[in-house]
This record gives structure tokens, sequence and C-alpha cells, in this order.
């Protein structure tokens, strides 16, 4: 693999001694992982990223972020171009304004603009929640419903992982198992697990996007909640780059959906293999 011809945000990686790393710094932290996947198919396990893999509403965050740089800057003509997205998805929320900020001379901080885009998308997600505004916005991806219902045939059992902080993530999933008619996203898979809660005044906080992709830790504790030690038995769905890091950090191999940006981005190789469609991961597991 050609490391210099990557486009990643926020991760280097390197070889050293026959082992793969993936080096990431936020917010002044840096850390550093080797990365390995053992998948031997049969799948005992499926673990399903949320947003691009599960829910295509990768263009309704990205507005949010898009909308938080309008009012910052003052400027309600902005818009992103197309070199600016893969910067501005896939990773946190905190790691996409960082981007903006730096990218457009925004006069904030990170945190102040975090503020900002938290108040639009509780605006946002209410208006959805009660069935206005932009209530179109969480679409599942094509054959979600018969992909899951094969798996729940196979006896696989199914967790559901995302970086987004549960008061985003909850509606959304929610939204789609409506839409889909399959009852309580809570009863039907066999974990969920988010990106916590904010800490903010008057809620309790969990540690959030400090530790959410490309950090191993949600893929690590949902994986031996669901699977324990069978690191071979384990695959993992995901659309972007920092879920692909995230897996693989956590010892997980990833299929890749060729319509996010692992291919755009130069890592390919480090899936297990890639896929068009939920008919294709059907045919590899």
């Amino acid at each position: 693999m050609d490391f210099g011809k990557l486009k990643l945000s926020g991760v280097k990686l390197y070889e050293t001694d026959g082992k793969l790393y993936a080096e990431t710094d936020q917010s002044g932290i840096n850390a550093r992982y080797v990365l390995s996947g053992a998948f031997d198919p049969p799948a005992k396990v499926v673990l399903c990223d949320l947003d691009g893999t599960t829910v295509k509403s990768e263009e309704f965050w990205i507005y949010l972020i898009e909308k938080t740089v309008k009012r910052i800057s003052g400027d309600p003509d902005f818009n992103f171009s197309a070199e600016d997205v893969p910067f501005v998805s896939g990773y946190t929320t905190l790691q996409h304004l960082d981007y903006c900020i730096k990218k457009f001379g925004l006069k904030t901080d990170v945190h102040a603009a975090n503020k900002i885009y938290h108040a639009i998308a509780n605006d946002e997600l209410k208006e959805i929640t009660e069935g206005r505004g932009n209530v179109g916005a969480f679409k599942p991806r094509e054959g979600l419903k018969e992909f899951l219902e094969e798996l729940k045939g196979r006896k696989i059992k199914i967790g559901l992982v995302t970086s987004g902080l549960e008061y985003k993530a909850i509606p959304e999933i929610l939204s789609v198992f409506r839409v889909l008619k399959m009852g309580n996203p809570f009863d039907y898979y066999d974990a969920i697990i988010t990106g916590g809660n904010r800490k903010i005044k008057g809620v309790y906080g969990t540690i959030g996007e400090m530790a959410a992709k490309p950090h191993p830790w949600l893929y690590a504790e949902i994986g031996v909640t669901l699977a324990g030690d069978d690191k071979a038995g384990v695959i993992t769905l995901e659309d972007s780059t920092s879920g692909l890091i995230s897996s693989l950090a956590a010892g997980y191999s990833v299929i890749g959906f060729r319509d996010g940006n692992i291919i755009s981005s130069g890592a390919r190789e480090l899936c297990f293999s890639t896929a068009d469609s939920f008919n294709d991961v059907l045919k590899k597991i």
C-alpha cells in the first residue's frame, strides 16, 4: 500500500516490524493502534455502521455542518464544494468543524462551533420527529429489511454501531424502522452502541466523541459483548475510512461499501472485501 496516496482525515498509517499502525491526533490527544482483522466465514456476528451503511443520511449531517458554517460566517450563500465532502463526513463532528474552521478561516474555536452545531441539530431533529421539516432525511439502504431478516434466519447476532451522539442516532434508526414497519429496533438488534451523551448542564454525560471512530472503543466494546474473544466470527459493515480504521483497531475485519469514501480515500486494501449491496455482503459472510 502506498501510504502517501491515502486521503485520510486526522489519521496516519504506517508499517513497522510487519505490523500496520494507525496514529490519530484529536483535541491534542495522540493515540496509536495496531490494525488487524481475522474474519473466517461463516459469520457469527455482524456489526453494522449506522450512517451511510444502514441508513443513507450523510447528506443530512453534511447539511447541518454547512448550516453551522453559514451561521458562524454570516454568509447565507455558503456551500461546500465536492472536495470538502470527504472531510465533513464519516468522522466526528469535532473533526468536521475543525476542518471547516481551518479551511474557511472561521473566527471561532471548535468548542463554540460545536455548541452552535448541536443547537441547529436539536431544532432540525425535533422538526423531523414531529413530522415536519426534512422528514425524508433518513432513508434505509436498499434491501436493509431483507438483509436483517436473513441474518436473523441464519441465527447471526446483529450489532448497530455509531459514533453519533444518542440524541441524534436514536431518532434516526427509529425513523427508519417505522418506515420499514419493523417494530422497535431495541427489540430487533442484539446490541446497539452510540457515541453517548453530551456534557451539558442538567443531564448526565458520557465519554462521547473523544472515544468515537476512528478509535476502536465502540467496536471493541460491542464486539466483546456479542462475540467474546471470537474475533474470527465477527465481520463489520462500513462505508467510511474512520469506521474501517476503528473496526480494524478493535481487531475486526471489514466489508466496505463502495459508495462511501473507502475507495476514494485509497483504503480499499484494508478491507476483507467490498460490496455494492447487502446481497453482495450475504455472499461473502
